[in-house]
């Protein structure tokens, strides 16, 4: 099982207001392929961090209801397995995020992979290289 960032959802659901770069549509068309891979069953990870990352994004960029809509399905799909994050985890993820000079949402995900496990991540966010012991898928 693989923890999935927000990065995923953020590219496969924002429609542009300009033209995309090749690398840019590259990114979206991955993204999503990793989506309709998720509403095909495969099972994934996400933390209620990350949820709520997703969220603030997407009603910055498109009407409540429609970013309110993809929560909704995110939150209900049997594939999408949700994790609760602790204050312990963020002080965890905290001093993971000062110690390899990354995001603290980064973080998290890292602190929560690790107590689970999960070796890989999907995402588009290249921080993810930076720690040992993380795959970062992004196809």
């Amino acid at each position: 099982m693989k923890f999935v960032d927000a990065s995923v959802f953020v590219h496969a659901f924002i429609q542009p207001k300009r033209e995309l770069k090749p690398h840019e549509e590259r990114i979206k068309r991955s993204a999503r392929q990793i989506v309709k891979r998720i509403d095909a069953g495969e099972e994934v990870v996400i933390s209620t961090v990350h949820l709520a990352e997703i969220a603030n994004i997407l009603e910055d960029f498109m009407p409540l209801n429609n970013a309110l809509e993809i929560i909704s399905s995110l939150v209900s799909k049997p594939s999408i397995v949700i994790l609760n994050v602790t204050g312990r985890d963020c002080v965890k993820a905290l001093l993971t995020a000062q110690t390899n000079a990354i995001g603290f949402s980064d973080a998290i995900a890292y602190v929560l992979m690790s107590d689970r496990n999960i070796q890989e991540i999907y995402s588009f966010d290249k921080d993810f290289e930076n720690i040992k012991g993380i795959k970062r898928v992004n196809a």
